[in-house]
């Protein structure tokens, strides 16, 4: 008998909560009236439940799993219009409402959408089939819903035959913004494209690349994974593994699914940050096996979860790392959780939530906060056995309060609001009261206009139907002994960046970076990313930026390249360095070197030009051509001693163009010079008649030097004018620049070395023939060995030149121009002082009268002898002499002759005595 006075209560009380489906109005799960009625769809209870029995019938079956936060929306979305109805906003015309709980299920919720559809005021609530509804009046003018972006999808598509305006507080999916597949679709919180977004962010900006991401099975689920990975590819994150839960806790894999993404997650070791969107009982599942498994990471949490209260008073939730998420931004509810604080006075009879909510609160009275939050969740309708007949007695006033998450009861206050705003601008010019006074496609353009006024902001929908607002990014953190969950900072989806109120919250912010997620070890500036195997990009080896490429960011793909022309860079290097300018410097130890060289030459010129000055009447001053010859001579060796100084220092157009035109032409006037010396030396000591006639044509002292240099001067113009040298940036060097002289055209520079070569060597062939001179005069030799010197030096140059490079390629030149130079002038003039300063006994006249005199009588004894030999040797041809001698008009008194070099003898004649010192006097004289 105790049996059955336990078990007659317990059938009551079931039967009565279950709320099974026994006719329509048993399907409402709390309404109002009012001249206008808005529909409302929540999900309420997590899941429906399934019929065991075999067949399957098409029966609406009770839920079960009761959801504090979903059920707090209901109250906000009621709340809301008593508030709406208590003001002038809709004077006269009261708002009622029809409140549904879908289960999380769209089947259910579909059955619901029916009953919007049905007309209004039939007594079947019949949907009538039309083809053109533009006159239907249906039960409701418009649907506030639903908590979950696959059950919204499907409604809107079904509302969208009689465009019935639907506005969601909490479906974030993108795809919903399509107007084309959602006409009549709107929302009071931002896209799914703006959280996945922020969440990118900051991933990003933490410095986290190898993540993980666990969604629900759904098409929320989906399509946020969807968008989530455009964006984390967008931000160079790579998603190291995707794991998908069952969408009803009621699948039979579900725990399976469950088991194996921990046991994923406890694999990926370098994986140290998961996101998640999946729904709060989804995360309660999750989070319960985690803590079992001790797994410790840094969770990034969806809108649907981030301030579920439920999730944060799990037992040691502590242990599971750190959890940061996105919620959407709240305005101001005190007015609600003043509704909440008076809701134990509010009638239960049209209001079957708020019924179930009094008995599940005596059932789970006696427990504390946890515990008594998982009974409200997992009490099932059909076993509260707890007698309730005094609800005031265990009310719980903080309870409900505890359990608000501000961002989504702003929303469905906000959707209520705007709704009702859309309505006073249709009830303008309209008796509202009568419930065909507009349809609810009108509702739904006026709609689109509308703003509502919040917090003194003004919102409205924009052309996709969403509102945007910013996101508050949540911390949980753990304050005396318990989670808390703060807000760390404010994402501003226009700008799309962090806004910290103070410098606590920032480094708060900064901390997470401690955290190292990546599947490689960053890559330091001066190393770039090579990627592996992986089919990851961001798993990759870090190798050195070669020669002349550098990074200065960590993680870089690539290292950029240098401009090779001015910058150049070691290998792993940061950055680029300019390439330093070399050319041959004044400060140079070489350039000093070989300016002090032609500094001595210089001296070296001066000093002979004053000895030459100071002894001009002496023959050795004369024999040299005379002081106008010298001082031609060695201005031009000082001119060529000057030309060097253009080769050192800073090349600049002028110093290109005046150093090979000075030392060109210079060097020409020299060799020309002492070219006519050369003339004038073989002309002077010749014995050969022809030799001579030859000599005396070729001999024009002023006409030859003024043709040779002057063809050198047109040389050096042409050359000047067409292809003039300039200035050359030579970048051969690695870590150099060398400032060089390009001379424009090698032909041309060619041909003015060669044409001076030209000058040298007919020079050195004239002063070859009279190398034999007297000892006292003997310049030609010297002459010669100047012209060797000079020929060796150039020849060396020219391989040594080509092969040379570099800030001393001048210096090249340089030693070859003194050597030359010295060559020349040591072998032209320093005999010659020798003579007049060591050897003043032989610079007189007697003494060179006397040298000449012994070379001419050798010279004149040579002859004779050549002659004897010649007639004893043509005795046998006389007669032929003879009959040539007749024939030629050179016979002179009969007596015919022949010439020999330097005498003409006659025939049975020998030479006088004095021949040889006449022959002294007419060289001296010639000299």
């Amino acid at each position: 008998m105790a049996f059955v006075s336990f078990l007659i209560p317990c059938f009551v009380i079931g039967t009565d909560i279950a709320f099974s489906c026994q006719n329509t109005d048993d399907f409402v799960g709390a309404s109002s009236p009012g001249d206008i009625v808005i529909g409302g769809l929540f999900a309420v209870h997590s899941e429906m439940l399934h019929p065991e029995e075999h067949p399957i019938k098409p029966v609406i079956q009770n839920c079960a799993g009761f959801e504090i936060q979903i059920f707090l929306q209901t109250l906000a979305m009621i709340h809301a219009i008593e508030m709406i109805n208590n003001s002038t906003l809709l004077s006269g015309v009261s708002l009622g409402y029809e409140i549904y709980d879908t289960c999380a299920e769209v089947t259910k919720a579909m059955g619901s959408a029916l009953r919007f559809l049905a007309k209004f005021n039939s007594s079947k609530d019949v949907v009538e089939f039309k083809c053109n509804y533009s006159d239907y009046v249906p039960r409701i003018k418009a649907v506030t819903g639903a908590s979950y972006s696959e059950v919204s999808m499907a409604v809107s598509r079904l509302l969208a035959l009689q465009l019935i305006p639907q506005v969601s507080p909490a479906s974030s999916a993108e795809i919903l913004s399509d107007k084309i597949r959602f006409p009549s679709f709107f929302r009071t919180i931002p896209s799914d494209f703006h959280q996945t977004r922020a969440m990118a962010h900051l991933i990003c900006e933490s410095g986290w690349n190898w993540i993980g991401v666990i969604a629900t099975d759904d098409d929320n689920g989906r399509f946020a994974l969807e968008s989530f990975g455009v964006q984390a590819m967008a931000n160079n994150v790579c998603i190291a593994f995707k794991e998908m839960l069952p969408a009803y806790l009621s699948d039979n894999t579900f725990h399976t699914k469950v088991d194996h993404a921990i046991e994923k997650i406890v694999k990926e070791t370098r994986v140290n940050v998961i996101v998640v969107f999946m729904r709060q009982f989804h995360v309660l599942k999750l989070f319960q096996k985690a803590v079992e498994r001790n797994v410790k990471k840094i969770w990034i949490a969806s809108d649907n979860w981030s301030a579920a209260v439920k999730i944060s008073t799990i037992p040691n939730i502590r242990q599971l790392g750190t959890i940061v998420g996105f919620g959407f931004k709240s305005g101001d509810i005190s007015t609600f959780q003043d509704f909440l604080r008076n809701l134990h006075e509010k009638p239960t009879d049209n209001n079957k939530f708020l019924h179930e909510y009094i008995m599940l609160l005596s059932v789970c009275a006696h427990l504390e906060y946890h515990d008594f939050q998982m009974c409200i969740s997992n009490q099932s309708q059909d076993v509260l056995l707890q007698n309730v007949e005094n609800k005031d007695q265990i009310w719980r006033d903080d309870f409900l309060n505890a359990n608000i998450e501000p961002g989504f009861i702003h929303s469905t206050m906000l959707a209520v609001y705007a709704i009702a705003h859309a309505i006073k601008g249709q009830c303008k010019d309209r008796n509202c009261k009568d419930p065909s006074a507009f349809t609810p496609w009108e509702l739904l353009e006026e709609l689109k206009k509308v703003t509502v006024v919040d917090d003194d902001k003004e919102i409205k929908f924009d052309s996709n139907g969403d509102i945007s607002t910013s996101y508050n990014v949540l911390l949980w953190k753990e304050i005396d002994g318990r989670m808390e969950i703060t807000t760390m900072a404010e994402y501003d989806p226009e700008k799309g960046g962090f806004v910290f109120e103070d410098e606590e919250k920032k480094k708060e912010f900064l901390d997470l970076k401690k955290v190292q997620s990546t599947c490689s070890q960053h890559c330091r500036p001066g190393q770039m990313k090579k990627v592996t195997e992986s089919p990851h990009t961001c798993c990759y080896e870090c190798v050195s930026c070669p020669e002349n490429h550098y990074s200065n960011q960590t993680d870089m793909d690539y290292c950029y390249r240098c401009n090779n022309k001015t910058y150049w860079a070691p290998a792993n290097s940061t950055t680029c360095y300019r390439k330093t300018i070399h050319f041959l410097a004044w400060t140079d130890w070489f350039a000093i070197f070989l300016l002090l060289l032609s500094a001595f030459g210089v001296v070296l010129v001066l000093s002979i030009s004053v000895i030459f000055t100071k002894y001009l009447n002496t023959p050795v001053v004369k024999a040299s051509g005379g002081l106008a010859v010298c001082y031609i001579i060695l201005f031009s060796h000082f001119l060529i001693f000057l030309s060097t100084v253009f080769f050192i220092d800073e090349p600049t157009e002028f110093k290109c163009k005046t150093r090979q035109a000075l030392f060109g032409i210079s060097f020409a006037l020299c060799i020309s010079c002492i070219l006519i010396k050369s003339l004038k030396i073989l002309l002077a000591f010749s014995f050969d008649p022809k030799l001579q006639n030859f000599l005396k044509c070729m001999y024009k002292p002023i006409p030859t030097v003024v043709t040779c240099t002057g063809i050198q001067v047109i040389i050096c113009t042409f050359w000047l004018i067409f292809r003039t040298p300039f200035v050359k940036q030579n970048f051969s060097i690695p870590r150099a620049i060398i400032l060089e002289c390009n001379e424009g055209s090698i032909v041309a520079f060619g041909i003015m070395l060669g044409y001076i070569a030209a000058l040298a060597f007919i020079c050195f062939i004239f002063a070859f023939k009279g190398r034999k001179l007297p000892e006292n005069y003997n310049e030609a030799k010297f002459i010669t060995f100047g012209m060797l010197i000079y020929f060796i030096a150039w020849i060396v140059f020219i391989p040594v030149y080509a092969t040379t490079f570099g800030k001393y390629l001048p210096a090249v030149e340089i030693i070859v121009v003194l050597i030359s130079n010295y060559g020349i002038l040591c072998c032209t003039f320093l005999p010659k002082c020798y003579i007049i300063i060591y050897k003043q006994e032989t610079n007189t006249k007697s003494a060179f009268l006397k040298k000449i005199y012994m070379y001419s009588s050798k010279s004149a004894g040579s002859i004779a002898v050549s002659q004897i030999s010649l007639d004893s040797k043509s005795s046998n041809s006389r007669a032929a002499i003879s009959d040539s001698c007749k024939a030629e008009k050179n016979a002179l008194n009969g007596n015919c002759h022949f010439e020999v070099p330097g005498q003409r003898l006659m025939k049975g004649e020998v030479l006088h005595k004095n021949t040889a010192r006449t022959m002294a006097r007419k060289r001296l004289s010639s000299i």
